[in-house]
C-alpha cells in the first residue's frame, strides 16, 4: 500500500477509518489490492495459472466500419453464429475474461472463501455456459482500471468485464457489446464532510480518481476548483496520489485521510459505501449518464454479435430474468429501484 508522502494533508477521515470492520478490514482490503498484481492470472476455481495464454489475437469477421461515432452504444445485431473469435474460444476450451477482483458486489475476490463474486462475474460465467456449455469454463484475470485497452489488444483477454463505460473515444480502440448496466459519475466522500456532491463544495478539495477513466475526465472538463492532479517530481517517493492505477485504491486513500473525496461511477460508489459506512454518495444522484457494456477486441465481430446474443437471452424473462436475479443479490441493496435492464440498442447495417 503506497505511504502518505512527507507533506501529505491528513484529513479527520483518519479517525473514522473502518472499511470492511476497522482495522482489520482495511488490512484485508489492502492485502486484495495488492493481490491484484500478485495474482493476475487465476481460474474459476483460484488455483493459479500463469502459464496459459491467450494465444492470437482474434480476426475481425468482417471490415470495421469507419464512420463518425454518433451513437456508442448501438452495437452489432446478435448472432449465435461462430466465427474465428468464437472458434479460438472453443479450441482452448476456455473463455479469458478480464474483470476487476476488488470492486465489492461487481467484481471481488471474496476474502474468506477465495471465490470471485459480483454481478460482472455472474455475467461473464453466462458468456462461458453459452460459449461452452460450461459457467465454469473461465479463466479469470485481475485487470487494473487503467489496462483494460491494453488487455485486449495485446491478446491478454478475450473480453473484459469490468464496469467499463461505453464511449466514442474507447470505440477507437475496442469494440464493445450492447449497454449491460446504465450508471453515472457521483462524488464520495465522508458521511460527515461538508462536500455536498459534485459542485462548488469541491473547491480546494483533494479528489481522486482512476487513471484512464470517465472520473477523470469529468474532471478534466470541470473540477469546480478540485485538485486531482498532483504536482510530481517523477519519484517513487513522489507518487501520484489523485490518479491510481485501479480505482478501488482511491477509497483506501480516502481512508486514510489523504484525499478528501472520490470520484466515480455512482454504481461502484454504493459497492464502496458497502464496504465502509462512514462514507456516502453525495448530491442528489449521478450527473452523467453512461452505460456499461463488454469489450472485445477492435474487429472481434463474431464475438460481440454472440455477446449480444447471449444478453439478449440474459435480460429476457422480466422480474425473473437471469440479469434481475443477479441485480437483487448484488446490487439492489446500494442501488434500490431498478426495475429492468438497460434496452439494448443496435447498428443499421
Amino acid at each position: 500500500m503506497t505511504r502518505a508522502r512527507t507533506g501529505t494533508r491528513h484529513h479527520p477521515a483518519r479517525g473514522w477509518l473502518r472499511g470492511w470492520g476497522g482495522v482489520t478490514g482495511m488490512a484485508v482490503a489492502c492485502v486484495i489490492t495488492a493481490s491484484l498484481t500478485l495474482l493476475p492470472l487465476s481460474r474459476h476455481d483460484g488455483r493459479t495459472a500463469g502459464a496459459d495464454t491467450v494465444g492470437g489475437g482474434t480476426a475481425a469477421a468482417f471490415p470495421a466500419r469507419a464512420e463518425a461515432c454518433t451513437d456508442p452504444e448501438a452495437s452489432l445485431p446478435p448472432s449465435s453464429a461462430d466465427g474465428p473469435g468464437i472458434a479460438k474460444i472453443k479450441a482452448r476450451g476456455k473463455l479469458v475474461a478480464g474483470v476487476d477482483q476488488n470492486s465489492f458486489r461487481w467484481g471481488y475476490r471474496n476474502p474468506y472463501s477465495g471465490e470471485l463474486e459480483g454481478f460482472d462475474i455472474d455475467l461473464v460465467r453466462a458468456l462461458a455456459k453459452d460459449i461452452l456449455g460450461d459457467p465454469n469454463a473461465v479463466i479469470f484475470r485481475a485487470i487494473p482500471t487503467n489496462q483494460r485497452i491494453a488487455a485486449l489488444e495485446r491478446d491478454r483477454v478475450d473480453v473484459i468485464v469490468r464496469t467499463m463505460t461505453i464511449n466514442c473515444k474507447r470505440l477507437e480502440q475496442v469494440s464493445f457489446s450492447t449497454a449491460y448496466f446504465r450508471t453515472g459519475q457521483q462524488i464520495l466522500a465522508p458521511k460527515n464532510s461538508a462536500i455536498t456532491g459534485y459542485d462548488g463544495s469541491l473547491k480546494g478539495k483533494r479528489v481522486c480518481s482512476g487513471e484512464g477513466t470517465t472520473a477523470y475526465e469529468a474532471l478534466e472538463k470541470e473540477s469546480y476548483g478540485a485538485i486531482f492532479k498532483d504536482e510530481s517530481d517523477g519519484t517513487e517517493r513522489d507518487r501520484d496520489q489523485l490518479t491510481v492505477p485501479n480505482q478501488l485504491d482511491c477509497l483506501v486513500r480516502l481512508q486514510l485521510g489523504e484525499v478528501d473525496a472520490v470520484l466515480t461511477d455512482n454504481a461502484l460508489g454504493a459497492g464502496q459505501a458497502a464496504q465502509d459506512p462512514a462514507v456516502a454518495l453525495k448530491g442528489a444522484g449521478p450527473f452523467t449518464t453512461e452505460y456499461y457494456g463488454v469489450a472485445a477486441k477492435k474487429g472481434a465481430d463474431d464475438l460481440v454479435a454472440r455477446i449480444n446474443k447471449v444478453l439478449v437471452d440474459y435480460r429476457a424473462g422480466g422480474a425473473d430474468s437471469a440479469w434481475m436475479v443477479s441485480y437483487r443479490k448484488w446490487l439492489a441493496a446500494g442501488l434500490p429501484g431498478i426495475t429492468a435492464p438497460p434496452a439494448p440498442k443496435y447498428r443499421s447495417e
